[in-house]
């Protein structure tokens, strides 16, 4: 439960406790995302013969359902506490834990080995990181209430510093079983539950100031909700009952639920704002998230050539984060409004995603990742400032339902449309070669299923059973120079593949980038960036 005081009542050691506490909590929900992207495709993938859309789902089940709880508990936090919520993160990211040292089990059922059990860990991997971000997220705005966008952002350089640190534990151990890397996910977890005992919680800023909760639900209103009830509704659907888009089942769902909470509402559609940076949310997501699951994957082909993995891109512009964000916002912050910050981070991170994908000389790698690494510093941070600056009504619902939607728009269309490009560049190109694409795309049974349509994928057992071969031919008969001419066409289409997708990967932050002009320009109509203060003037 909460302490019943309010916010500026925590002495300066409370202060510094929770912010740890909170702090610790986001580094263990970014050691979940690195054990994925350091296991999926090097590990599990050909041990299970998972598809790019398939490891594009299972890094999605890690990140959409991170939506069903932070919204969630923000309808429900102010009455239950933060320390409970956190309580119940710490028993998610144990099961995540768990259940991802065990895919391959002999106690589990064969339609269980694999695919769903890494699926199924990683949603609960997701509802503990939504949880720790449903409390942390308004109680850091709550208590650093005059510098939100500031602290905001040194908090969540908790996030790319759990990947620094959780990236070089992996390349550590990288020689050790599947099981002792995923067993690296309950180092912080057992040290923000620890400090989790002795953390003092304050009442929300909302809830100090008698803002009704009805006030609250407003300013996300029935067209905020239709936004997260369409998105979850869709996915579930899908996952469960493998219903498509074009059923009216789901829809029925979706506008009973909606319909309810604008009956809550009286009515009320939303602030028209808040509406906007719900949508640019989607984006903004896929351009760090949805990139960053991929990046080791889509730039390992070029760095190959230098005995460099893949992982040391992302471990590299995760550390340009995370010094960013600790350093370099407080001046930023003074200068600039956030929606700036924003508009700056969308042309860095357009040009570094677009110019990393034709790099294949090490320094030039190294430049463009950076220009990359910069640009999606601010992106989280920035707009949970801006949104708890301009709506500090909303209380935990609507700093928490932006976070919530991003985490929708790349775990359910971010991270498969990636993977699926990858699996439909392959499949079209190998369709010229007759041959080899009946020997090594999966052709028997129904194609697979995703979001994006049906597709069929490279069958991994057969490259598996080519490189074997290989082995073989090299130490037994010279003459190999066929197969090794399928090997390298299959890996010359495999580059090709990775770097189409990753360039796609560049029209989100083009997008978001004219957005954010438009809404400086919006502000300055209105007299200039304002923050909002509880009690003071409407400041949008």
């Amino acid at each position: 439960m909460t302490s019943g005081l309010s916010p500026d009542a925590l002495s300066e050691k409370q202060r510094k406790l929770l912010f740890a506490t909170c702090f610790i909590a986001l580094i263990a929900t970014s050691f979940g995302f690195m054990v994925r992207i350091a296991l999926l495709n090097d590990v599990w993938k050909p041990q299970f013969n998972l598809s790019d859309t398939q490891v594009g789902e299972i890094f999605g089940v890690g990140l959409w359902p991170f939506a069903i709880s932070i919204v969630l508990f923000s309808l429900i936090i102010d009455k239950i506490g933060y320390k409970v919520s956190l309580w119940f993160a710490v028993i998610c990211h144990v099961i995540q834990a768990l259940m991802l040292m065990t895919p391959a089990a002999g106690f589990l059922p064969e339609s269980l080995q694999g695919y769903w059990w890494l699926w199924i860990g990683s949603f609960f991997g997701a509802l503990g990181n939504g949880t720790v971000e449903a409390v942390i997220n308004p109680v850091i705005a709550s208590v650093y209430h005059r510098q939100k966008t500031k602290w905001l952002t040194i908090l969540h350089a908790g996030w790319p510093g759990g990947l620094v640190l959780a990236g070089l534990l992996a390349l550590f151990l990288g020689n050790q079983p599947a099981t002792v890397q995923v067993a690296v996910l309950l180092f912080p977890v057992v040290i923000y539950a620890f400090m989790l005992v002795s953390t003092v919680f304050p009442l929300n800023e909302r809830v100090a100031a008698g803002i009704p909760y009805m006030t609250m639900l407003k300013q996300a209103g029935f067209l905020g909700a239709l936004i997260i009830i369409v998105m979850i509704g869709l996915e579930i659907s899908r996952v469960f009952w493998g219903l498509d888009w074009s059923s009216p089942w789901p829809w029925c769902g979706i506008g009973g639920v909606t319909l309810i909470y604008a009956v809550m509402v009286q009515g009320a559609p939303g602030r028209v704002l808040f509406i906007l940076l719900l949508l640019l949310m989607i984006p903004l997501a896929i351009t760090e998230l949805g990139t960053d699951a991929w990046i080791k994957d889509l730039i390992g082909p070029a760095l190959a050539e230098y005995d460099l993995p893949g992982i040391w891109v992302l471990i590299y512009t995760a550390f340009i984060m995370t010094i960013l964000r600790l350093f370099a916002i407080g001046p930023l912050s003074k200068k600039f409004s956030p929606v700036v910050i924003l508009a700056g981070s969308s042309a860095f991170a357009a040009a570094g995603i677009f110019l990393l994908a034709g790099a294949e000389a090490a320094i030039v790698i190294l430049v463009f990742a950076t220009i990359y690494g910069i640009g999606q510093t601010f992106f989280w941070p920035c707009t949970l400032g801006l949104v708890s600056e301009q709506f500090p009504e909303g209380g935990a619902l609507t700093i928490n339902s932006i976070a919530g939607v991003g985490m929708l728009g790349v775990g359910i269309i971010g991270t498969p449309f990636l993977g699926n490009l990858q699996d439909s560049h392959m499949h079209s190109s190998l369709q010229a070669n007759p041959a080899i694409y009946e020997k090594y795309v999966d052709t028997e049974g129904d194609p697979k299923t995703s979001i994006f349509g049906e597709y069929r994928s490279v069958d991994q057992d057969a490259v598996a059973e080519l490189d074997m071969q290989l082995a073989e031919l090299e130490e037994t008969h010279p003459d190999h120079a066929p197969l090794a001419a399928e090997r390298a066409e299959l890996d010359q289409l495999t580059v090709t593949a990775k770097s189409n997708a990753l360039r796609a990967a560049s029209g989100p932050p083009v997008f978001m980038f004219l957005c954010y002009i438009l809404l400086i320009l919006w502000f300055a109509s209105k007299g200039g960036y304002k923050p909002v203060e509880l009690g003071g003037k409407d400041g949008s």
